[in-house]
């Protein structure tokens, strides 16, 4: 086994949108070489030796719409991707989170707030992050203490009307979700 090959067993994928193996070029159960397969009615990384199936699944995200006086609060993001541009309080799930941990999680992490969750507002599908597509679960909550204050990944927290939403929201997911937001709640 070379370097490379190592690299892969012990760091985990360098994974580009494109890689039909998702960045595993060997199998996590037995070490032989995956190869691509037929495995129902999808080509599929797999292992020749053991059978495992090497299944690329979206990752699960969740996070909380706060609306107050006709303004809803943005986060704007410090890190890439998006760096600079605006979004929804949201992150991804941790395994030993529900969603709505996350979504509190998250919103303390970004904002500096306390949230409490009102209702599940919708879901939505992302395809535009390079890093993975995302399963988005976004609640509808209340704010009930703590300060503004950015954090984590967040450079700034600011209220928007929605009338004058930034042009840089960060991704379709979350324009698909301010665009929702107005259709069912927004009357003028």
């Amino acid at each position: 086994m070379n370097d490379e090959d190592l690299h892969y067993l012990i760091s985990g994928p360098d994974v580009t949108r494109d890689d039909p193996y998702g960045g595993y070029r060997y199998c996590p159960r037995c070490r032989a070489e995956l190869s691509i397969m037929m495995a129902g009615d999808m080509e599929r990384p797999q292992c020749p030796s053991c059978g495992f199936i090497y299944y690329r699944n979206p990752a699960p995200a969740a996070g909380a719409v706060i609306v107050k006086d006709g303004a809803i609060l943005l986060v704007q993001r410090s890190v890439e991707p998006r760096k600079n541009d605006w979004c929804i309080p949201a992150g991804f799930i941790e395994w030993t989170e529900h969603p709505q941990q996350t979504a509190i999680r998250e919103l303390k992490e970004e904002t500096g707030l306390d949230i409490s969750i009102r209702t599940m507002f919708d879901i939505f599908f992302g395809m535009d992050d390079p890093r993975t597509h995302a399963v988005l679960i976004l609640y509808i909550a209340d704010v009930i203490g703590g300060a503004i204050k950015p954090g984590d990944d967040a450079a700034e927290v600011r209220w928007f009307d929605f009338d004058h939403l930034p042009a840089n929201i960060a991704f379709q997911a979350h324009r698909d979700a301010l665009a929702l937001y107005r259709k069912r709640f927004i009357t003028r």
